[in-house]
């Protein structure tokens, strides 16, 4: 099988991985739901509500984050030239606009048990149910977190850890409704049923800005981190300087473009190799998910001294040094004309 046709299948796989992933967390979602709400009805507790309502919340952000999954895979086309990436930013925005119209709701009804507390029938048995529904998201949950980093699925991840901030807020809230099975003290519950509202509000506002930052293009460190590193690494003698280095991401898929200076005696055809050969690695490096714009700049008279290319015969200066690459080098502004210095 040819480099091309071993990343087209590649990226089907992690398609086909993330799709499955989340249809199991939405049918998980749907069961665990359940459950929480017979707690509800055995005990009346605010406190397991608004854990129950949150889970509202996992079953249908997962079924919006796998419709954004499907679409996000369709290819680009004359509408969408850069294909449908941005739809998993979508899914993440909406799954935490949705956790903060719930905790609103979570809200309401802990002041309401805090102020007219009530007994909570059959509780021990109602956190039995908790505690198992507990375990199995936190299984879940790390699951999507590894297969969202693994096929590099925004969505699929902003799910994993939407429903492991789940896991949290029902350990403390079993641990919670332990105490006032201890303690008889009913209108902890209520207290209880507000501190899982300010933990899921904080999480729904991370959603949120994680969703905003993605479709204004915010720069993503660790992703320039990765492709400086790689142009660092693979730094070649032609490769006088490199500038204006940006990249961006759309769902899994990478966006990149910079400036790189070559030396002015090299042919169109030469310099084009030399570009194509570079996009190519890039590429590969990302394993097909990439897309990679080369500005090439001829060099100038100033270049001469960071110049490593000994056998140039249009030098105005001696090679000084080998100028050290660092992300805040090859991102800077080029001057016009191309000019390194």
């Amino acid at each position: 099988m040819s480099a091309a046709g071993t990343m087209r299948s590649g990226n089907q796989n992690d398609i086909r991985a993330r799709v499955v992933a989340i249809s199991l967390s939405v049918v998980i979602g749907v069961a665990l739901m359940l459950a929480k709400f017979y707690a509800y009805r055995l005990t009346h507790s605010s406190a397991i509500f608004s854990d129950a309502l949150e889970s509202i919340i996992n079953v249908v952000a997962g079924a919006f984050a796998l419709v954004s999954i499907l679409f996000a895979a369709k290819p680009p086309d004359k509408s969408h030239p850069y294909g449908h990436g941005k739809m998993e930013y979508f899914s993440a925005g909406f799954e935490g606009a949705l956790i903060i119209i719930a905790s609103v709701g979570i809200f309401k009804l802990g002041l309401s048990h805090i102020f007219n507390p009530a007994r909570l029938p059959q509780l021990p048995f109602a956190l039995l149910i908790l505690a198992g529904v507990g375990l199995v998201n936190l299984a879940l949950g790390i699951g999507l977190v590894k297969v969202g980093r693994r096929t590099h699925s925004l969505a699929l991840t902003a799910d994993g850890r939407h429903i492991l901030t789940d896991v949290y807020t029902s350990g403390a809230l079993v641990l919670g409704l332990f105490l006032v099975h201890l303690t008889g003290v009913y209108w902890l519950d209520g207290l209880i049923a507000c501190l899982v509202g300010v933990n899921i509000l904080f999480s729904g506002a991370k959603l949120v800005r994680q969703s905003f930052a993605g479709l204004m293009d915010k720069a993503d460190p660790d992703l320039m981190e990765r492709i400086g590193s790689f142009l660092i690494e693979h730094r070649e003698d032609d490769w006088i300087d490199v500038h204006q280095l940006r990249a961006w991401l759309s769902g899994a898929f990478v966006h990149m473009d910079f400036h790189l200076i070559l030396p002015r005696y090299l042919s169109l055809e030469e310099a084009h190799r030399e570009g194509k050969q570079l996009e190519k690695a890039l590429i590969d490096h990302f394993q097909g998910r990439a897309s990679v714009l080369i500005h090439l700049d001829p060099c100038a008279d100033p270049d001469c001294p960071v110049c490593a290319n000994h056998i140039c015969g249009l030098r105005s200066e001696d090679y000084r040094e080998r100028v050290p690459w660092d992300l805040k080098r090859l991102t800077r502004p080029g001057a016009a004309g191309g000019n390194s210095s």
